[in-house]
């Protein structure tokens, strides 16, 4: 998308103001179907240094993802990602990871979307 669709750039920045991690999203990006819950990107850089910091060869990584202005702060102007976590990538009748995984997708690659996940079951 060349121009980024109005309404998700409004509902990632209600994601931001409100800092919820409720809003739940699917969204097409270059052909790829992600599904998930969008994150404010403080809460999801957070989570990202948390992982990070656990690992032993990915640790120095970690402060790269601490957010900008420190803990819980809100970055400024309008949202140009969207920041997904217990997010999957759908592959045929399977969602990768299984566990869900943390996702940063620019708004303005997204060509689809629809509001709520997929989920899948074995019935």
């Amino acid at each position: 998308m060349s121009k980024p669709d109005e309404l998700l750039v409004d509902i990632a920045a209600t994601v931001e103001s409100e800092q919820t991690t409720q809003m739940s999203l699917t969204v097409v990006v270059h052909g790829a179907v992600i599904t998930g819950r969008l994150a404010p990107e403080s809460v999801w850089r957070q989570r990202v240094a948390e992982v990070l910091r656990d690992s032993d060869r990915l640790g120095p990584f970690a402060g790269t993802f601490a957010p900008p202005g420190g803990t819980g702060s809100r970055p400024s102007g309008t949202p140009t990602h969207l920041h997904f976590h217990v997010a999957r990538i759908l592959q045929g009748q399977v969602g990768i990871p299984e566990t869900g995984g943390m996702y940063r997708i620019a708004i303005k690659d997204v060509s689809a979307w629809t509001v709520g996940d997929f989920s899948y079951s074995d019935q």
